[in-house]
């Protein structure tokens, strides 16, 4: 049985997500309230992996609203440098979440190894999304793209390291990207390309109604 949706919570407090959320919710008819609308605190996340994070943000989320809350926790694991940032990546931005400083450390990290081809300077993109019902029901889903840091940030969609990030395969970055190519609108017949699509593509597997494809994209 499909879990009860109503009044979705978006544990977050990243405008950027809401939108996108919101967007690929959308063809489902699915309203989504962010948890900085409903004024909630910003749990400590203490866990050691994305899914343990988002799963402390939709237990908080859901705790304090009894309503259903769905989480997010995602980042940049670059290779050359053990995976870094990863669960730290907004961390790595400062209280201010000043992207252009962490991705700047990045390539002042990668030059010191010199990681300068396309073959030292892979990464991903990782995200997780965790569901708590109004039930107390858990359920997390993952979506990961592989890529390649670019030595100089391009384009100004987006939002967080998505400046510095290529996904293989395209010749633009995503911060060179609209959302509706990265996120693939699921009613118009798009395809999941980034992390976040992608873990939300096995979420709405899940949790969502099949779509009618005849119907008008939304």
């Amino acid at each position: 049985m499909l879990p009860d949706l109503t009044d979705l919570v978006l544990a977050s407090h990243n405008q950027g997500k809401l939108r996108e959320f919101a967007e690929l919710l959308a063809p489902w008819g699915v309203a989504v309230t962010s948890a900085a609308e409903l004024g909630l605190d910003e749990p400590d996340e203490t866990g050691a992996t994305f899914a343990k994070n988002a799963l402390i943000k939709a237990r908080a989320a859901a705790r304090a609203t009894g309503r259903p809350a769905l989480a997010d926790d995602s980042g940049l694991c670059v290779e050359a440098l053990g995976g870094a940032p990863g669960i730290l990546s907004a961390r790595w931005a400062g209280p201010s979440k000043d992207f252009s400083a962490a991705m700047a450390r990045i390539e002042r990290e990668l030059a010191a190894r010199a990681a300068t081809t396309d073959a030292r300077r892979r990464a991903a993109f990782v995200a997780t999304l965790a569901l708590v019902t109004s039930a107390g029901e858990e359920t997390t889903y993952e979506g990961r793209v592989e890529g390649t840091i670019l030595p100089v940030p391009c384009g100004d969609l987006g939002f967080g390291y998505d400046p510095i990030f290529r996904p293989d395969g395209h010749s633009r970055g995503f911060g060179e990207m609209t959302s509706q190519e990265k996120h693939g609108i699921p009613a118009a017949g798009g395809q999941a390309l980034s992390h976040r699509a992608r873990a939300f593509q096995a979420f709405a597997a899940a949790c969502l109604p099949p779509l009618n494809r005849s119907a008008p994209p939304a």
